[in-house]
């Protein structure tokens, strides 16, 4: 049991946060989990503030913000944000309702990828999923949708990549050869124990996600859990819950689709606005009310691109400021040490 201070909740969070949009699945866990680790359900769902039984309904939704609450509560009474870990490894596909089952149902590794990017959504909003793919390797990298504490973050994170992980395991009959967690935060107390389940974390990483690598054979091979049938009914359900799925704020997911990197740079907020057919004054607008901009967006973006463009190339640091749009080496190094902790060559060395 821990004496951890509650972690405090941001307070000018988007409206979007407040609607009844979350499963229940993912909290109930979590509270399941820190019981058997010596913590009170009823008092976390206390703290929480939410009344006794408000997870018991397995169809049952709450918000995000509500969500959020029984995560930090979650973390006051255990105090470690390696319970994630355990979390997600008791996090099954069929935990994941009609996406998980669409998944199971998949003819291949690839096209169940397609179909995770096409129904992310499903399984409510807050974290955002893209998919990169290079010639040897798919990373699967995610991001809260408004910014959160590190200690939510680090905690709901490593759940969701460890399930995701499990997923592969279940589903995949052969695997690739190299496979990484990325997690941003620092290791915590508790993962020591959990290494044997969970091996191949690595934190303090600029990006979060799974790094697949190696011969891209795997993604074509033939699924044992495939089922024509039973995928048909799956994509179907998928088709109806995502009908009724709000997608008018998905405004984040759609900047980072479009900040692509590219020879003149990355686009501006009036390209942008001009892909997604919005004017520049509605793009500012509709960030806003998620809490964020174009510029905390680019710095996620170049984040991520520097990372990939100093493990997969050789260019010099400097080249990699430029085309990140740096015009000064010194800016972007300052940069990467506040995203990373370390200079970008010190971080090339240290992942080499």
């Amino acid at each position: 049991m821990s004496n951890t201070q509650p972690t405090s909740i941001p307070t000018d969070l988007p409206g979007w946060t407040q609607q009844p949009n979350q499963p229940v699945t993912y909290p109930r866990m979590f509270v399941e989990v820190a019981r058997e680790l010596g913590a009170e359900p009823a008092d976390i769902l206390q703290q929480a503030g939410l009344p006794p039984g408000a997870l018991d309904d397995p169809a049952g939704r709450i918000s995000y913000l509500q969500t959020l609450h029984v995560f930090a509560a979650v973390h006051a009474a255990i105090g470690d944000t390696a319970l994630g870990f355990d979390n997600g490894l008791r996090l099954p596909l069929t935990a994941h309702g009609s996406l998980g089952y669409a998944l199971m149902c998949a003819p291949t590794p690839r096209e169940a990828i397609a179909i995770l990017e096409r129904f992310w959504n499903l399984r409510g909003r807050g974290v955002l999923m893209t998919v990169r793919q290079t010639e040897n390797q798919l990373f699967f990298e995610i991001e809260p949708e408004v910014p959160l504490p590190e200690p939510l973050r680090e905690m709901m994170f490593s759940s969701i990549l460890t399930s995701i992980v499990r997923g592969m395991e279940f589903v995949q009959p052969m695997q690739p050869s190299e496979r990484e967690i990325w997690l941003r935060g620092p290791e915590p107390p508790g993962y020591q124990r959990r290494k044997h389940q969970v091996p191949g974390v690595r934190f303090n990483m600029p990006s979060a996600g799974v790094l697949l690598g190696g011969d891209a054979a795997w993604l074509d091979e033939p699924l044992p859990t495939a089922n024509p049938e039973g995928l048909a009914q799956a994509l179907a359900q998928c088709e109806r819950e995502s009908a009724l799925t709000e997608t008018d704020n998905d405004i984040a997911r759609q900047i980072r689709a479009h900040l692509v990197l590219e020879q003149n740079g990355y686009p501006t907020p009036e390209q942008l606005a001009n892909k997604l057919c919005l004017t520049p004054r509605t793009l500012r607008r509709r960030l806003h009310e998620q809490g964020l901009s174009y510029k905390q967006i680019l710095d996620d973006v170049r984040r991520r691109d520097s990372c990939h463009l100093l493990a997969t190339s050789d260019l010099e640091i400097q080249s990699i400021s430029e085309l990140l749009g740096y015009a000064d080496p010194a800016n972007f190094t300052r940069a990467f040490k506040s995203w990373t902790g370390k200079a970008p060559r010190v971080w090339r060395r240290d992942n080499d």
